[in-house]
């Protein structure tokens, strides 16, 4: 009898502590999840500022097609780009031709004085600074779950039960000019 009542004890203690496992594991995932919808914000308001800001740089620099279309493709690209790795490589090169726009606005002046492009350039700065921070919780949330799916007594079961590891947002080489906002001098 007495056997019978500490086998019980030990069924309930081991079914406690992988409901336990499992009901972390499925917060640290959806916290993961927010965490990558609140980027999805920030680049949605990047993506809708993009539009303003190159039909301002077209009305002074319409002969610099080129870098405009290079800017409207990335953006394009960008918005339909659907895992963290197509995101990552999307918005990289978004970045990139974000860069080379502003580097056209350098050789027109009456561009870097117009107010909507300061304004639209205040924005973007705004929402990239907005992205960065986004950016930095979601790869905390990310290490956090990576790490408890890799921890003891979660790692018995979160291949089982289907959790897997998740990629980071790493912007890769590129990271400290991701990292900060595009910088134009006057």
């Amino acid at each position: 009898m007495a056997a019978l009542l500490i086998l019980i004890v030990i069924i309930v203690v081991a079914v406690l502590m992988l409901a336990g496992t499992y009901n972390r594991l499925v917060g640290l995932r959806q916290r993961a999840n927010q965490a990558f919808a609140d980027i999805d914000v920030q680049l949605q308001q990047r993506h809708d500022l993009i539009p303003n800001l190159v039909e301002t740089v077209k009305g002074y620099a319409a002969h610099e097609k080129g870098t405009l279309e290079a800017v409207t493709a990335a953006r394009a690209a960008a918005t339909s780009a659907g895992s963290v790795e197509q995101k990552v490589q999307a918005e990289n090169a978004l970045t990139g031709a974000l860069r080379q726009l502003f580097a056209v606005a350098e050789a027109y002046p009456d561009l870097k004085a117009n107010q909507n492009f300061l304004q639209l350039q205040g924005e973007l700065g705004d929402v990239e600074n907005k992205l960065a921070a986004a950016r930095r919780f979601f790869n905390s949330a990310v290490g956090e779950f990576n790490a408890a799916i890799q921890q003891f007594p979660a790692v018995l079961i979160a291949g089982p039960m289907g959790f897997t590891e998740r990629s980071f947002f790493d912007v890769g080489a590129d990271r400290a000019a991701v990292g900060a906002a595009p910088e134009v001098k006057f």
